[in-house]
């Protein structure tokens, strides 16, 4: 095989790069960081709450009676996240209730996860509710314009169009002379004719 015979770009046959590709296309065509901030703000919003750290020899527990309101505004904003990119055309509402969820989390949930949550939330919902599709570019073919076949050019379109109907002026009839009389002369008819008086 030559190089004038080889594919100039042969098949995808790197499962990495068709990943990669594959994974590139789903992120353009939904709000994929707004999502991935929301479920980010959602983890340590559920984790504190029932989380037992131990600082030396010492288990501190952060447990309070709020731990059911933080477990359900964690799993909603991993939800909403979700929906974002899965269900790219309810994004205003999750981006809405994801900015909502994250200002409710702050008294709530040891203020929204001491402020771990508080930035992604707020920046994912933003995100979320700004983003919008990119219009797909329109590309005027041959074929899509009326009452053109698919193998004309643009000069048998021209000289297959009827001309235009040529413009008639409207007809002015110019008044006429009158002619002496047979036997009149001109000196006469002059005479005959009224004088303007100034």
């Amino acid at each position: 095989m030559s190089s004038a015979t080889a594919e100039a770009r042969p098949e995808h046959r790197n499962l990495v790069g068709a990943f990669w590709r594959g994974f590139r296309e789903f992120r353009r065509s939904r709000p994929f960081w707004g999502g991935l901030l929301a479920m980010i703000a959602g983890v340590p919003i559920l984790y504190f709450p029932y989380a037992h750290l131990s600082l030396g020899g010492v288990t501190i527990a952060m447990s309070t009676t709020a731990g059911a309101g933080s477990l359900i505004i964690g799993v909603l904003l991993i939800i909403l996240g979700l929906t974002a990119w899965f269900q790219p055309a309810v994004r205003i509402f999750a981006g809405v209730a994801t900015t909502l969820l994250t200002l409710v989390s702050i008294p709530v949930s040891n203020l929204a996860g001491f402020g771990m949550a508080l930035l992604p939330g707020l920046i994912g919902g933003g995100l979320m509710m700004a983003w919008a599709k990119l219009p797909e570019p329109a590309v005027a073919t041959a074929a899509e314009a009326p009452g053109v076949a698919e193998g004309a050019t643009a000069e048998s379109v021209a000289t297959e169009q009827p001309a235009a109907a040529p413009v008639e002026a409207p007809v002015v009839e110019a008044p006429v002379a009158e002619q002496p009389a047979a036997g009149g002369s001109i000196p006469a008819q002059q005479a005959a004719e009224p004088k303007e008086v100034r």
